[in-house]
């Protein structure tokens, strides 16, 4: 049968999804009928055409994992979750977890993009405003110079230089500025480009304390899930090590598995290996103890989850009065050094 590609759904979407369909399993709807009353209440066209293919294949193979893997539109980490679900006889749990999982990574992703857009905003407003005063601006200024028999020098002669070059090519900085956003799209956009940007920013003693903490929360919350559907450790740790992009978390958990396999327990080798920050290493010592890891495990995600978006709260804060800062000063730099030989020049006639 061939596949039927759709267009990968957000992290908020799948979210949405796993919460209906865990609601409609818990009720002891079977997930054909489930997919067929999400189908009768849909009013998006794609998602009807979505839920459809499903319940075409759902028809043809009774797996809803099968049907899940027809559309193309959902990640490999649910899709082996749904599968390991559907073996275990536990798929409604398995489906409210994945929900609280992908609302999770909604939530980062939302963090993410919270702190870099509002400091992009800010800086195109400061760029756009510097190029208009030495582009527009700082020619008015020369002319009256020279009205005035005088000529600009030093800092105020390059920032007019400047201002010419840029009106003379301006077609080339435009260019330049469209390959920039291709790139910088390239990179937020695929995963190779994600994991060059990773391993540039682990370079930066803040960036890799960020970084650290949003792969730490996406470990919790996938061994959360995983554990809770019955999986042993290691193959939890094993699945779950697939989610995080950052390379160095990933050698940690790589270093984990082998330690395992040699017989250490998981918490343990998760304290060694400083995957978790030490009270959190704690706590998942204790869970394991009390048997109730993937509690412990959930709650680490949250707690992460929280100091993350407490992190990004505070750059936001910060960020706001010091490019405001900047900006007013680079303009009074640029007005000063024609205002003031301006002053000269009128004081002296």
């Amino acid at each position: 049968m061939a596949q039927q590609t759709f267009t990968p759904l957000s992290n908020m979407e799948i979210s949405a999804f796993c919460s209906q369909m865990a609601m409609i399993l818990q009720s002891g709807i079977s997930s054909v009928e489930g997919v067929t009353l999400m189908l009768e209440e849909s009013k998006s066209p794609d998602e009807q055409e979505l839920l459809t293919n499903m319940q075409k294949t759902l028809f043809e193979t009774g797996s809803f994992y099968e049907a899940l893997v027809s559309t193309c539109s959902f990640p490999d980490y649910m899709l082996q979750m749904v599968n390991i679900g559907e073996q275990t006889g536990k798929l409604d749990d398995v489906m409210k977890s994945l929900s609280e999982h992908y609302d999770r990574e909604a939530a980062i992703a939302q963090s993410v993009k919270n702190a870099v857009t509002y400091p992009l905003i800010m800086i195109c407003m400061m760029l756009l405003v510097i190029v208009v005063l030495i582009t527009k601006v700082m020619p008015i200024f020369n002319q009256v110079f020279r009205q005035l028999g005088s000529e600009m020098t030093g800092f105020s002669k390059a920032i007019l230089n400047l201002g010419t070059a840029l009106n003379r090519y301006s077609v080339i900085f435009i260019a330049a500025l469209v390959i920039l956003i291709i790139f910088v799209i390239l990179i937020t956009r695929t995963k190779s480009g994600r994991a060059a940007f990773g391993r540039f920013t682990g370079r930066f003693a803040w960036t890799r304390s960020v970084s650290e903490k949003m792969a730490a929360c996406r470990f919790a919350s996938g061994m959360a899930l995983t554990l809770s559907s019955g999986m042993t450790q290691s193959e939890c740790l094993e699945l779950t090590s697939k989610l995080t992009d950052n390379e160095n978390f990933r050698q940690k958990l790589e270093q984990c598995q082998i330690k395992m396999q040699e017989g250490e327990d998981l918490s343990q080798v998760l304290l060694e290996m400083e995957v978790f920050s030490g009270i959190y290493a704690r706590m998942a010592s204790i869970g394991s103890k009390a048997g109730v890891l993937d509690e412990v495990m959930s709650d680490i995600a949250d707690r992460y989850q929280e100091e993350i978006d407490q992190r990004f709260t505070n750059i936001i804060a910060t960020l706001e009065p010091t490019l405001v800062i900047i900006l007013s000063l680079i303009v009074g730099m640029i007005l000063l050094s024609v205002m003031l030989p301006l002053m000269g020049i009128m004081s002296s006639i």
